[in-house]
């Protein structure tokens, strides 16, 4: 049986972009019999300056995300990493044979440490090996990525080999990528050239699973597109990124490919286009937000769930670590 593994971090609201790349994702793959375990991953959050009165709810509103886009706790773990000590606890020993050389080249490390990598914290340079951590820590056959997420899922892979190859086991099992769906990168609204982003200063340029209908339909009216029509064609829209982005938001949104898209709107005008964008993306997205300000209005449902989810995620991770605490040679 396939064990998959996902994670989000526990910063600011999540967006369509999340939802799609991932979540809607997470949820085929619980509906077609995997061993989910699905967590908020709150040790990463602090790897840089964080609001620490908002964690805590921070936490919460990514568990009642995951519970509104169809996660199901009777079928996932749906937890918290901090209440599964065993992550941290396996990402010092993953720690003791990761290569400085290998951390130094991770594209994320770079890019967030930017000029002043000097300055930089232990835990923003170690993250790669504590996200190898939360992957191992269950023996995950698969894990859903994105492609800025390949490079951290190679280390990982690598990691794993190097303690079976050390200690002359077959422990850890190496992780495969899983890659689903055509929407797996969403583009912003006002650039589609970049990632759709939490962080982007812009709030017109995401749309958030919280906003309501308006909200939703002003966005998308505003999103930046150009003056021509659809073609009927995608291969017409490569060097429209802005129109490529919309059209393959549409499919996803509606559970079409993206060729039946713009072959159903070929010759329309944006102006017609973006309201029946609208219209989809509001029936889709309406339910979850409704379920969503449900949760957080009595939060005793969310703490159960991740409590239950993290003794299920312990259940697994616990004897996982004391394997390797033993193939290590620690007394015990």
């Amino acid at each position: 049986m396939k064990r998959i593994l996902s994670c989000m971090q526990p910063t600011s609201h999540l967006h369509l972009g999340n939802y799609l790349g991932a979540l809607k994702n997470w949820v085929k793959l619980q509906d077609e019999g995997g061993e989910c375990f699905y967590g908020v991953v709150d040790l990463h959050a602090i790897t840089q300056p964080y609001e620490q009165d908002a964690l805590k709810q921070a936490t919460r509103e990514i568990a009642a995300a995951y519970i509104a886009g169809g996660v199901d706790p009777k079928k996932s773990a749906l937890f918290v990493q901090s209440s599964v000590p065993e992550h941290s606890q396996l990402m010092w020993l993953l720690a003791t044979m990761s290569q400085m050389g290998k951390l130094e080249r991770m594209t994320q490390f770079k890019d967030k440490a930017g000029k002043h990598k000097e300055r930089a914290g232990l835990g923003l340079f170690a993250y790669p090996v504590l996200m190898a951590a939360d992957i191992l820590i269950y023996n995950a056959t698969h894990v859903p990525v994105g492609e800025d997420q390949k490079q951290h899922l190679e280390l990982a892979r690598d990691i794993a080999s190097t303690f079976n190859t050390r200690y002359g086991v077959e422990h850890f099992v190496q992780p495969e990528p899983y890659i689903m769906g055509e929407a797996t990168r969403v583009m912003s609204l006002r650039d589609g050239t970049q990632k759709m982003s939490k962080s982007a200063e812009s709030d017109m340029s995401r749309i958030n699973l919280t906003d309501d209908a308006d909200t939703i339909a002003k966005k998308i009216r505003k999103a930046k597109t150009d003056a021509d029509a659809l073609p009927d064609n995608m291969k017409a829209l490569e060097d429209r990124p802005e129109a490529k982005n919309l059209v393959t938001l549409y499919g996803a949104l509606a559970d079409k490919t993206s060729d039946a898209v713009i072959k159903e709107f070929a010759g329309k005008t944006f102006s017609e286009f973006k309201p029946a964008l609208a219209d989809v993306a509001v029936a889709h997205l309406e339910p979850i937000t409704k379920r969503m300000t449900e949760l957080m209005s009595d939060t005793a449902e969310i703490d159960a769930i991740l409590h239950k989810g993290a003794e299920k995620a312990r259940g697994v991770a616990k004897p996982i670590f004391q394997q390797t605490m033993d193939i290590m040679g620690f007394w015990k």
